[in-house]
């Protein structure tokens, strides 16, 4: 019978299709690339989503982040993106988190019963608890890289992070990690420069927060906001979901 996922099928199979409904996978961060990898995942038919982030939409956010739209101005993303979910697939089971995830909190997940692990945060401290939460629970993880002040979608790779270059943010994983015995991990990363923001106070969240109220994580708070675009994070959060698809369902090319 037809449904939903029958296009997804004809090319995962129905054994593939089966593994996709009994997993569990943990997405940490719904912004520009975690809300693709959310939305692709469910569009494949993952059981079991869990979505970590404690942030609200922001006007700003439009530009690149799939639930933002005028309508969701001000709601909390974990909200915006289970309703999208449930819109999708009605049968899927949806955990949020409204919580910015950080090693004193990391106890609360249980890493355990994930099938993977997403890391679409851009804080160094909770991106290496992630990884050592999901190598201690021997759970499989992706880790995106930086993906700010990028313009070129194509040049973004799948590897490990020990092969990585020029990406300032590898660059600090690749020593963080090998100084605690992390011997490989898969990221999503590019080789191309980071450009500068151009500075132009009228774009400046430095100048003219709309922050909605309540929300706790301000961009004010950044040493620099990073510029971004619609095609980019939406890029790499893409690329992502295919390598846990892929994985899960055991596809080999």
């Amino acid at each position: 019978m037809l449904n939903e996922f029958s296009r997804s099928a004809l090319l995962f199979g129905e054994d593939g299709m089966e593994k996709l409904k009994n997993a569990r996978v943990a997405v940490f961060g719904v912004g520009g690339v975690g809300g693709y990898v959310v939305e692709a995942l469910a569009r494949s038919g993952v059981g079991t989503l869990d979505i970590i982030d404690d942030d609200k939409v922001c006007l700003t956010n439009i530009n690149r982040q799939i639930i933002a739209t005028r309508k969701t101005v001000g709601k909390y993303k974990v909200d915006v993106m289970k309703e999208r979910i449930l819109d999708i697939n009605p049968k899927a089971v949806v955990n949020t988190y409204q919580c910015f995830f950080m090693p004193d909190n990391a106890a609360d997940f249980p890493f355990d019963q994930y099938d993977y692990v997403v890391d679409a945060i851009d804080t160094v401290t909770a991106k290496i608890e992630l990884v050592m939460q999901a190598q201690k629970a021997g759970t499989k993880i992706i880790c995106s890289m930086g993906a700010g002040n990028k313009m070129n979608p194509a040049m973004f790779e799948v590897t490990d992070v020990y092969k990585t270059s020029v990406c300032p943010l590898a660059k600090v994983m690749r020593k963080e990690l090998k100084a605690r015995g992390v011997k490989k991990l898969k990221v999503v990363y590019s080789k191309e420069p980071a450009l500068k923001p151009k500075e132009d106070m009228a774009s400046s969240c430095k100048t003219g927060c709309i922050c909605p109220p309540g929300a706790e994580r301000k961009c004010t708070n950044r040493r620099s906001i990073p510029g971004s675009n619609a095609f980019v994070p939406a890029t790499v959060g893409l690329i992502i979901a295919s390598e846990v698809v892929k994985d899960i369902i055991g596809y080999e090319a």
